[in-house]
């Protein structure tokens, strides 16, 4: 029994009491007030919730009039078997609260319905007598019939799109009678459904059916305003401005755009044509500054008198080439975007979030922890959350609500499909922060992804158009090449798979989902689920600030420009948020996660270098974006460089970023193969020189500026200000700007290393690797019945001890600056991880097999002289590590029970030594 439903039952047993103590003649006693059901977790606003007046913000600021009524509250409630006709009962069973989701508890229901009806009895203001009623629904899922006074007033088909019905003529003085009927079949049918199920569980979630945003009542007059399409035109400094309209037979319109209540801009034109108003010196909308305009809209001539006000963003979506990688932009400016894979869940509420101020919560914290962008997973949110998004000043990537998965969608399926799809983009054109459109996801109800695609460039050729997010895995169909976006999905990650290319941007649609425990705050009691888990705050932190910071290698390496991480907060069984899923826990450190997302930033746009790393730095001037930075004979050149360029070319093109030997804040380059070595300019030119004293200092120190061809980095000498580093027939100098091609040829993407090895072992040679950990020094790394383990090894050790802890050392299998080891007594075979433990497995020619038994040498976690670790190269972060006698390949701040630990740097720090075993 829930704490609802015991004051009913105790009413209805007081009731029988009295009835039977004066003979069966009692007076009802008044209804019991609604009380929503407890929900398995409360957030910070369950019990903030109106039940007379929920959600009372006016419910559309994209078209706001001053007069309406809510209709949000208790309504009579009943499940059914079908809606073919309104129930002739004057009073239904129950009761629920509008406009939460009736298997939410706050609906008071907390249970689905294929089929259910709700009444209640409005009456109209007597102030709106002589007007035109117009009753508004936000969103119902799925097919709404609406009844008033008994007359079918329309049918609605889809969940996410706001409808409307003119009810005036269904009116009568006094009260009247509303009646819904909805059939939600979830994924039972063909339906455009998200990620809800009817059997939930794992990344699937509870239905979210019926009523589910607000419902309202407006007086219009009867040629009325119903939409306003804003399109910023940054290059008219203008705003190109489409007013839809209903009963208005092409009359005019007056448009007035404001600031601060001053008119800046007004223009004339009519309904359903465009109409340009200008925006003079218009402030541009982005994430640093979500500046928006408000907009006054006035029917004209005879009928009119209609006014709405709204408000729009000056800012420009597209793409462009910037620093030799296609890049997409806002504001004619590559700005990285970095955000969060954001469900729109909640433990009360569902699909409807309890209050104004919780919505506005969501978004605010995801901007402080400093991202910029937020993909709205396959859900269209209320038009409040789009508000918020806009005033705050968050990028959107919206996708559209998928078909079920794992079926071959139907031809009603299809064609609802794209009905709701066009709704969708229509109904949110005028939203200044979605740069993005994404139709499908993970190929989850995908059909003819190539027209959808084109299709939805068609209704919106303003904005990207990213046809499949995940297009590299799960049901995805093959790529049809069309649209803005190629979209990795990778977990844990971050990688990707492809490289953008010509037409096409390259982003990580998804990654991360690192999960944590925390009891009493789960809604799963024992199902849950994250792609990797962490045992405590500190570690969990830790992780995600490593393979964040892992995406600035990404940005200008593979030439990745958005990233989306899973998730903002836990969602039912799933508990890789940020925020546990009653937003009361955070599970990490806040600052540290700031830190890491503000620092992808600052790489992304060229101002911060990876500090005691090595890189390569690529030309970016078109044509000559296969040239690299490289030292010769001590003076700086550019050349070829690629995967078959011989050893000394990738080394003399591989420098480790050092703090400016004259300003911290800036860089040195310091020679991978020549060590104590840097670039310096001298009479302008650049030259790999040792420190020479004088103004050596000065002249190997650089400035990490923003590229000045609009992507990547530019260096600008510290000693020489105006001066950068470029290339020019194949020579490199310190130039000012010398017009032509310098902007290009003075911006280079940092890059990762051409050597990616820190560290040089003997290839050819054969060696053996001891545990430099203090009180086992005496093991050394062998194989033993396919697996890696250490053990004592000595010169007293049997033959085939020795042999098993001796390995010859090769180039790299899969990356020949990298290293592979060979058994020596069984040639042919080497050392790789799989599920990550070490083994020796025979080379069977696969790409996966010369991956996984590829390691780089590193600088030794632990320092010492001969020593070195050795990094998975397709499993970045994880060195080889010995743990109680076995070996795997381990990170150190993972989730694993090999990961980790006081140890962790001793134990995966390796003494290079000669062999057991020579042969």
């Amino acid at each position: 029994m829930t704490a609802t439903t015991r004051p009913r039952r105790l009413l209805a047993a007081i009731v029988t009491l009295l009835a039977a103590a004066t003979g069966g003649i009692v007076a009802a006693p008044a209804a019991a007030a609604f009380v929503p059901k407890a929900p398995r977790l409360t957030t910070p606003w369950t019990d903030q919730v109106s039940t007379t007046n929920p959600l009372p913000e006016y419910p559309r600021p994209q078209l706001v009039r001053d007069q309406w009524q809510s209709l949000n509250g208790v309504w009579q409630f009943r499940g059914a078997t079908n809606i073919d006709a309104p129930p002739a009962e004057p009073t239904l069973g129950e009761e629920v609260l509008v406009p939460y989701p009736v298997e939410s508890a706050l609906s008071g229901i907390e249970r689905h319905e294929n089929f259910m009806f709700y009444r209640r009895a409005f009456t109209v203001p007597a102030s709106w007598s002589g007007r035109h009623v117009q009753l508004n629904f936000g969103a119902v899922m799925w097919r709404a019939k609406v009844w008033v006074n008994g007359a079918l007033v329309g049918t609605h088909e889809g969940g996410y799109d706001p409808f409307s019905y003119d009810i005036t003529a269904n009116l009568r003085s006094g009260a009247n009678d509303l009646v819904v009927g909805v059939w939600a079949p979830v994924n039972a049918e063909d339906v455009p459904v998200g990620k809800q199920r009817l059997a939930r569980g794992g990344i699937w979630y509870t239905p979210s059916s019926g009523i589910w945003q607000t419902v309202w009542l407006e007086p219009t007059n009867p040629a009325r305003i119903t939409r306003l399409d804003t399109t910023p035109n940054l290059a008219a400094g203008a705003l190109d401005l489409t007013v839809q309209g209903a009963g208005t037979g092409g009359q005019g319109v007056t448009a007035e755009v404001l600031t601060g209540g001053r008119v800046v801009g007004r223009a004339s034109g009519s309904v359903g044509a465009n109409i340009r108003v200008p925006v003079p010196g218009a402030r541009l909308w982005s994430p640093d500054d979500p500046f928006l305009y408000d907009l006054r809209v006035t029917l004209t001539g005879a009928g009119g008198g209609d006014t709405v006000t709204g408000y729009f963003g000056m800012r420009s979506v597209g793409k462009a080439l910037l620093g030799g990688v296609l890049r997409p932009t806002l504001n004619g400016r590559f700005v990285y975007q970095i955000g969060t894979l954001d469900q729109g869940y909640w433990p009360d509420g569902l699909y409807t979030a309890p209050t104004d101020e919780a919505l506005r919560f969501d978004l605010e914290q995801q901007k402080a922890l400093g991202f910029n962008m937020v993909r709205k997973h396959i859900k269209v949110e209320p038009a409040r959350w789009f508000y918020w998004a806009d005033r705050l000043g968050l990028m959107v990537w919206q996708d559209m609500p998928a078909l079920a998965s794992g079926r071959e969608p139907s031809a009603a399926g299809r064609t609802r499909f794209e009905s709701e799809l066009r709704r969708m983009i229509a109904n949110l054109k005028g939203i200044t922060s979605i740069v993005q459109w994404i139709p499908f996801n993970e190929g989850w109800g995908e059909y003819d992804a190539g027209r959808v695609a084109d299709l939805v460039r068609s209704l919106d050729p303003t904005r990207l158009v990213n046809h499949n997010s995940g297009s590299n895995c799960c049901d995805s169909d093959p790529d049809p090449g069309n649209g803005d976006v190629i979209d990795d999905h990778m977990y844990v990650g971050p990688g990707v798979t492809r490289q953008p290319s010509s037409t096409r941007i390259l982003v990580l649609g998804e990654y991360g989902g690192l999960g944590l425990h925390v009891p009493e705050h789960e809604w799963s009691t024992g199902n849950t689920f994250a792609y990797e888990m962490l045992p405590d705050t500190p570690t969990l932190t830790s992780r995600y600030v490593q393979i964040t910071g892992r995406l600035a290698e990404l940005v200008h390496g593979a030439g990745l420009s958005a990233s989306v991480y899973t998730e903002p907060y836990d969602v039912e069984d799933e508990i890789n948020g940020f925020f546990t899923y009653d937003r009361r826990v955070r599970k990490m450190d806040f600052a540290r996660v700031r830190e890491v997302n503000l620092a992808v930033l600052a790489a992304a746009r060229g101002t911060t270098l990876p500090v005691h790393r090595p890189v390569s730095l690529r030309v970016t001037t078109p044509g000559y974006t296969d040239r690299y930075l490289r030292h010769a004979f001590g003076a700086a050149a550019t050349e070829v460089v690629g995967a078959a360029s011989a050893k000394v070319l990738k080394q003399d093109a591989t420098f480790w970023v050092r703090p400016g030997l004259a300003d911290a804040a800036c860089y040195s380059f310091e020679s991978r193969n020549f060590p104590g070595q840097y670039l310096r300019h001298r009479d302008r030119r650049v030259y790999r020189e040792g420190d020479t004293g004088g103004t050596f200092a000065q002249d190997a120190t650089f400035c990490a500026r923003e590229g000045r061809s609009g992507g990547a980095t530019s260096l600008e000498s510290r000693n020489l200000p105006g001066y950068f580093l470029r290339h020019r027939g194949g020579e490199v100098w310190v130039e000012q700007d010398t017009g032509g091609s310098f902007a290009d040829d003075a911006t280079w993407r940092v890059v990762p290393p051409w050597w990616r090895s820190a560290v040089d072992l003997p290839e050819g040679q054969t060696r053996s690797l001891r545990v430099t950990t203090p009180g086992y020094t005496d093991r050394s790394l062998r194989h033993q019945d396919g697996l890696a383990r250490t053990d004592v090894i000595n010169a007293s050790s049997p033959e085939l001890a020795r042999q098993d802890a001796s390995f010859v050392v090769r180039p790299g299998l899969a990356e020949s600056s990298c290293y592979s080891l060979e058994s020596t007594n069984y040639p042919g075979h080497y050392l790789r991880h799989r599920d990550y433990r070490l083994r020796k497995d025979a080379n069977d020619g696969t790409a996966v097999f010369a991956q996984d038994a590829t390691f780089c040498a590193q600088l030794p976690r632990t320092g010492g002289a001969g020593n070195v670790s050795l990094e998975s190269l397709n499993f970045p972060g994880y060195q080889i590590r010995h743990i109680r006698e076995l070996v795997y390949i381990a990170n150190p701040v993972g989730g694993n029970a090999w990961d980790g630990g006081g140890s962790y740097d001793a134990d995966a720090t390796w003494a290079n030594v000669d062999p057991w075993w020579a042969g």
